[in-house]
């Protein structure tokens, strides 16, 4: 295991985030919730201080931090909103996919863009047949001559629509069956073909969009192809690791405010004459939300060291991290808004919100009991 004292460096990192998401996202979180309002402006701010391009190296326009300092800057922006740290984790992902595996010409063409956010990015694996099993996507992509015909669908795409991400970072089949069949092309919105489902009406991530992505003979040059032929379920297998960390983050710091918003809460709620803070189960509840809390925390930040340092048991700590982090968000989450009682059941109240947002963290980047598959499998050989 590692030991988390952070730097100098990293706790002004955090610090940073944590003043950009008290500042700027948690004012206006619940109206973007309300609302569904897709906050370009302020994702646009925060791509001013490097969060759009965090784990991408400076000479191709990102801020060249490790996976520890993104996790500490999405959990930060996640107490904020996580809905849109999530969208953020994202955008940041798809961003490194075109920044690590591009050629110089791909970055130059997007890499400036988007981690400035006047372009914003979506990534699209995900099918309606084949959601845990990615190897058996379907969207299928031919080559003619110097362009790829694209023709099938992707499903629920964040950032996807008309008013959503001009870049879409698609994982295609251009081969066999299987993983060694995937390829990993750039669409880019106004290409002939593109088109979107209906905005998905969503439990909870209110504040990006989301909708069915649809190919029907979308030419696509074959120089938006990133890698070779071949090399698509590779480069989308190593930006999950990543991409697990992130929404591992998002579910600490959406906790990490359900829980104090809870102790504040049970210190002002009186019931039978005294503050329900003083109540012994109340007490043990706290004791436990914050306990879980921290555990959960400490193994992402192992995690995000072993990513960042490419150890062999990367993926298995991502996939611990993940499995760990989604499941103690969702229910810290849950036990603030039974403290909450029936206040926190109302949208008056910010807890419902975050119960809303975090529940999908456990579906997402792999559903967690994918996240249980890999662990096993790495545990037993």
């Amino acid at each position: 295991m590692v030991d988390f004292r952070l730097s100098e460096e990293q706790e002004l990192i955090k610090e940073t985030a944590r003043q950009f998401a008290l500042n700027t996202l948690l004012p206006f979180a619940a109206r973007w919730d309300e609302e569904k309002i897709f906050p370009t402006d302020a994702l646009r701010q925060a791509a001013e201080l490097g969060f759009a391009a965090i784990y991408i190296d400076e000479a191709h326009g990102g801020v060249g931090l490790g996976r520890v300092e993104a996790a500490l800057i999405i959990e930060q922006l996640a107490y904020g909103c996580p809905s849109t740290a999530a969208y953020l984790s994202i955008h940041n992902m798809a961003n490194w996919m075109i920044a690590h595996f591009g050629t110089e010409d791909q970055r130059a063409r997007w890499t400036d863009d988007l981690s400035s956010m006047k372009k914003f990015a979506s990534y699209c694996l995900t099918e309606a047949s084949s959601g845990s099993d990615a190897a058996a996507l379907k969207t299928r992509a031919v080559r003619q001559g110097d362009h790829y015909i694209l023709n099938g669908a992707k499903a629920f795409i964040s950032g996807a629509g008309d008013a959503g991400s001009d870049v879409y970072v698609v994982m295609v089949r251009t081969g066999d069956q299987g993983p060694g069949g995937i390829s990993c092309l750039i669409v880019e919105k106004g290409t002939k073909g593109l088109s979107f489902g209906a905005q998905e009406r969503k439990l909870g991530w209110h504040s990006q969009p989301t909708a069915t992505v649809n190919f029907d003979d979308c030419a696509v040059p074959v120089s938006n192809r990133i890698g070779a032929e071949g090399d698509g379920f590779k480069i989308a297998m190593q930006g999950l690791d990543g991409g697990r960390l992130n929404i591992g983050a998002c579910s600490l710091g959406g906790a990490q405010f359900a829980l104090d918003k809870s102790l504040d809460y049970v210190k002002e709620r009186h019931q039978f004459g005294r503050p329900i803070a003083e109540f012994q189960a109340t007490g043990f509840k706290l004791a436990d939300m914050a306990t879980d809390l921290e555990a959960a925390r400490l193994l992402l930040y192992a995690a995000a060291q072993k990513v960042t340092d490419k150890a062999h048991d990367a993926t298995q700590y991502a996939a611990m991290a993940k499995r760990l982090a989604t499941d103690t968000g969702t229910r810290i989450a849950n036990d603030a808004l039974q403290l909450h009682g029936g206040y926190g059941y109302l949208m008056d109240y910010p807890i419902e919100r975050i119960l809303r947002d975090l529940r999908v963290h456990q579906i997402l980047e792999g559903t967690n009991e994918i996240m249980r598959v890999i662990i096993a499998r790495k545990l037993l050989g």
